[in-house]
């Protein structure tokens, strides 16, 4: 995937920076460069990065050292960011990645709305590209995923599936937050007092073990594909994580015990529906005012990779795999209209 090194090299200047910026934006450049060389667009990434990372700000320093005994009182406090960065900076040069990611992952999944829920999807891009090859860069991009992931630890209200819908049909009948007029916490806020939210979530059919777990999770990534293609105009920008969050699930599970595969099914869905809930309009968009699905899934993603938009290109290195598993061509047109709608958002 990385003959050249260019991701490596791509990590290693990004990990001069935080994983926020602005106060609280989050640091695309991990998850849009793994995606862009993942796809064959290496010679872009160091260009892109040019341009991106003038805005970026420097690591934070740390106030007091994270240890295994008092994690707790600092999970989710982004004061102790950089006192996160650092834990994870020492536990991974300690232990192996695997053991770290499997000792911490059930203690952060019930905060996957960390960040807006980049916490888990730039967790999930650092695991891809660390199962496709293991190295110093890629395990130090981990930590830093993980430590922003802990300083932002935010959960959603969770209600376990018992009912008898697929995706498709329980993510339909989401209802949508009453105030949809500021930022994702005020959102997400609305969601323990949202009448209809725990029936919604449990409706979806359970999984009973590890392998219907993950074609459920599989099917939940599909089904929020094919709700932004009409529903993008909720808001582009913010939609688009109903399915990279738990695309980044997806692509964890194989490095996990099968044993936490189910408890991930039930967090990415939870985190999934939220951000539909938070940012679906109150009309879909008519079918006339689609547009068409390209020829080719490659044409897509150079498409994205052309338009620098970190969501548009991590919109579209989910669209590409849950366009190679089934085939829909839905999927490539929410790429489609993502860069489109961003783009007028710019203008």
């Amino acid at each position: 995937m990385d003959a050249d090194g260019t991701l490596d090299e791509a990590y290693d200047r990004l990990h001069r920076t935080g994983p926020e910026f602005e106060g609280w934006l989050s640091n695309h450049g991990p998850m849009a460069v793994e995606a862009m060389v993942r796809h064959g667009h290496a010679r872009r990434v160091h260009r892109w990065l040019d341009r991106y990372m003038d805005r970026l700000d420097e690591l934070p320093r740390g106030l007091s050292p994270v240890t295994g005994d008092d994690w707790r009182a600092a999970l989710g406090d982004p004061g102790r960011l950089g006192d996160w960065l650092a834990f994870f900076a020492r536990e991974l040069g300690e232990r192996p990645w695997r053991d770290v990611l499997e000792t911490w992952w059930p203690r952060l999944l019930p905060g996957i709305a960390a960040g807006a829920t980049h916490g888990v999807i730039r967790t999930g891009h650092a695991v891809h590209a660390l199962l496709d090859q293991e190295d110093a860069p890629r395990t130090a991009e981990l930590g830093h995923a993980l430590g922003y992931w802990a300083a932002r630890w935010q959960p959603v209200p969770l209600t376990v599936p018992s009912g008898t819908s697929g995706p498709a049909a329980a993510l339909a009948g989401v209802p949508r937050v009453p105030d949809q007029s500021a930022g994702i916490n005020h959102r997400l806020g609305q969601l323990s007092g949202l009448s209809g939210w725990s029936p919604a979530l449990a409706a979806l059919r359970p999984a009973g073990d590890a392998g219907q777990a993950r074609e459920l999770l599989a099917e939940v990534t599909t089904a929020a594909a094919l709700h932004y293609l009409p529903n993008a105009h909720g808001s582009p920008v913010m939609l688009v994580h109903a399915a990279t969050a738990p695309m980044a699930v997806l692509r964890t599970l194989p490095a996990l015990p099968r044993a936490l595969w189910v408890d991930s099914l039930h967090a990415a869905w939870a985190a999934s529906a939220a951000v539909t809930a938070a940012y679906t309009p109150a009309e879909p968009a008519r079918d006339d005012a689609l547009p068409a699905a390209p020829e080719s899934a490659q044409e897509v993603f150079e498409l994205a990779a052309r338009h620098g938009d970190a969501h548009v290109i991590k919109l579209a290195d989910t669209c590409l795999d849950v366009h190679a598993r089934t085939g829909r061509p839905e999927t490539l047109a929410a790429v489609v209209r993502a860069a489109a709608l961003v783009e007028e958002l710019s203008v």
